[in-house]
């Protein structure tokens, strides 16, 4: 496959991940929306079926790698991917999240405003004397509605939040890894992506209660800057200083299930 095909493969495939994982965060987040408070399992099955929806429109052109712990598992797995095509795909995947991320914003645009707007979620005069889970997130530097573009801790404690991804990660890859792959195993086939997107969902709620699982850079990254860059009225902070644990644990976890991988299978 051509560095085009790469590129424009991971950006669409990694733009309809995030606009249909953010959207259900959204939907179940945002005041006014229909699906407001569906819980845990509404954004489970919604993230799983956004990684089905796009590995089948992405897989022709790239493979489907959606996430750079992937790409790095698979550049480090026996007869993998070249390494000058790694920038490539994390390129791709980084834009595409962006783009997802503000597809999001455009597609509830009312709701945030609706959200962000009301005294009980944001403070201020007749907000509540007791402080909504929000406003002590925004506080620590997580706004109101960072959850929906990024994730972060129920607990900050970084040794744990990295590891949860680590182990998260290590999980997802290797089910990526060992499954019937298209490209030479270098990226995901239609069986695949029904499996991987099962293995999303358990991940999800098996793992998914301490940090969110981003188990992707991407996924993680790029609507945070989106976030950072919105005007959002009352958004609060972006959580900066927590924005390095979904990117640096889900590549720990990659590199390690590809050693897993070359030890135990290849």
């Amino acid at each position: 496959m051509s560095s085009s095909d790469i590129f424009i493969g991971e950006t669409i495939g990694t733009a309809i991940l995030i606009l249909l994982g953010g959207g259900v965060c959204a939907a179940v987040t945002l005041k006014a929306s229909k699906a407001r408070n569906a819980g845990w399992l509404a954004i489970t099955f919604g993230w799983g079926f956004a990684v089905l929806t796009a590995v089948y429109t992405s897989a022709p052109l790239s493979g489907a790698h959606l996430n750079p712990a992937v790409t790095l598992a698979l550049a480090l797995k026996k007869d993998g991917i070249s390494w000058s095509d790694v920038p490539i795909y994390w390129g791709g995947q980084v834009l595409g999240a962006m783009i997802g991320a503000a597809l999001v914003w455009i597609a509830y645009y009312g709701q945030f405003h609706a959200h962000l707007t009301d005294k009980e979620i944001v403070g201020g005069p007749g907000a509540q004397a007791t402080k909504t889970k929000a406003v002590e997130a925004q506080e620590q530097g997580a706004g109101p509605v960072l959850g929906i573009f990024s994730t972060g801790p129920e607990i900050r404690v970084a040794w744990q939040n990295v590891a949860t991804e680590v182990i998260g990660t290590i999980v997802l890859v290797l089910a990526v890894l060992t499954q019937g792959l298209n490209d030479g195993g270098n990226g995901l086939g239609t069986l695949g992506a029904l499996i991987t997107a099962l293995v999303v969902v358990s991940i999800g709620l098996s793992l998914g209660g301490p940090t969110g699982y981003a188990i992707n850079p991407a996924r993680d990254l790029g609507p945070r800057i989106v976030h950072a860059l919105l005007p959002l009225p009352n958004k609060g902070g972006s959580d900066w200083g927590y924005a390095w644990v979904p990117v640096v644990g889900p590549l720990i976890g990659g590199a390690i299930a590809a050693g897993i991988y070359n030890v135990a299978f290849a």
